[in-house]
């Protein structure tokens, strides 16, 4: 008992050293100030500030996108990210990201010099405002690339360029209801079906509206499955979706090392606004079929890839404030999205169409539907709906031809638009 009270005896004299020096200077610290000022700071009082309610509504948007993600397996890899950004962003007081930083669609440099009013959302947006991270990630999806469908078939080439109608008409389209040129080639690369090509020419042309079409860009990539279906089924006739297309010839790997050379040397010529995306992508694949650069191949593919993927749905969930998003823009993109996505699958099919007029062998049009570059998924579908006319018929081989035409043409949609609108 008496060594109890020693230590608390001990305890209780270390605990008055230390309080003492507060205690001599109590006088100088506005206590009840302090506490006034830590309440203002924090984000419940920010929320009673304008229309700063606004968040509330915006983490509920974040929120459901994590069920889309998590639950529904709707592109998680980007989604969840995307949703955490978003979340981030519309904290009240956190400061993270500051839209007046890129204001005008010009990056603000000046402003970064004062570290106290640039937030981590900030520098890590720059990723995405220099078109660093979508090239990166078409490094990693070149690796995983296999060109041969496309070289064995080069009819494939038609069909991935038809499948890009869904970007002009919808380009039109946009136009028609009012919003500018460069909002409209922002909104018609949706039709692409492909998120970083999305997401570079949007941070370009109009980066305001980049939170809007990201998520409707990999939320409607997410529903090819969906989307695609009755589109096929409605422009075939069962006779058409039974088609039995020849097996490929086998491709040599001098094509396969070929090929990304000429395609980079040739479409760089051609439109040099489409190098930055045609470039990583070839060049990703050049690692992948020359067979000497394995390891770098292998990162390209898994760890660099990753780590960036997480910059890039975090940079893009952040662009998403409620002012940017909360308007009647985004609800034009979101329903513009779903057109765009299904005159890109019609393009290709009614394309195989018209070239089986001319054909001894027949192109089965259900894999003009994969002319949209969501890789592998659209190339599935084709397979899936095939299948259902004759389940003898293995059509995803012939599918990923067109399948990957459309990565490329994605690409060079977008140098053309930028191009001509940047």
């Amino acid at each position: 008992m008496k060594q109890i009270k020693h230590y608390l005896f001990r305890i209780a004299a270390f605990a008055g050293l230390l309080i003492a020096p507060f205690a001599a200077r109590a006088e100088e610290v506005d206590l009840g100030g302090s506490i006034a000022k830590f309440l203002n700071d924090t984000g419940f009082a920010h929320l009673s500030d304008g229309n700063n309610w606004l968040c509330l509504v915006m983490i509920a948007v974040a929120c459901l996108l994590f069920y889309l993600a998590i639950v529904r397996k709707f592109e998680p890899l980007l989604l969840l990210p995307i949703a955490f950004g978003m979340l981030l962003t519309n904290l009240p007081g956190a400061g993270l990201y500051h839209a007046e930083l890129f204001e005008g669609g010009h990056v603000h440099w000046a402003d970064f010099v004062d570290a106290n009013n640039v937030g981590l959302l900030d520098y890590l947006y720059l990723g995405v405002k220099l078109g660093i991270y979508p090239c990166i990630i078409f490094i990693g999806v070149g690796a995983m690339t296999d060109f041969g469908p496309l070289l064995a078939n080069p009819k494939s080439f038609l069909l991935g360029a038809a499948a890009q109608i869904g970007i002009f008409a919808t380009f039109l389209g946009a136009l028609a209801i009012g919003f500018t040129y460069a909002e409209a080639g922002s909104i018609g690369i949706i039709g692409g079906a492909d998120g970083p090509t999305a997401i570079y020419l949007t941070s370009k042309l109009s980066p305001s509206l980049l939170g809007p079409i990201a998520v409707a860009a990999y939320s409607y990539m997410a529903l090819v499955p969906v989307i695609q279906p009755p589109i096929m089924k409605m422009l075939t006739t069962q006779k058409e979706r039974e088609i039995v297309m020849q097996q490929l010839r086998m491709v040599s790997k001098t094509e396969k090392i070929i090929f990304p050379i000429v395609v980079t040397v040739f479409v760089s010529l051609l439109l040099p606004s489409a190098a930055p995306l045609i470039g990583c992508l070839m060049l990703g694949n050049l690692m992948r079929e020359s067979g000497v650069v394995e390891r770098l191949s292998k990162t390209v593919q898994n760890e660099l890839m990753n780590i960036t993927t997480i910059f890039l749905g975090i940079s893009v969930g952040a662009t998403a404030t409620a002012s940017a998003f909360l308007n009647l823009q985004t609800l034009a993109i979101l329903l513009i999205g779903i057109l765009a996505f299904g005159l890109g699958s019609a393009g290709g099919v009614l394309l195989a169409k018209f070239m089986n007029l001319f054909l001894k062998n027949k192109i089965n049009p259900l894999i003009g539907s994969a002319g949209v570059s969501a890789v592998p998924m659209a190339a599935r579908v084709s397979q899936n709906v095939g299948q259902e006319a004759n389940p003898g018929n293995f059509l995803l081989m012939h599918a990923m031809g067109p399948n990957v035409a459309g990565v490329i043409g994605s690409a060079v949609a977008a140098g053309i638009l930028l191009s001509f609108l940047g």
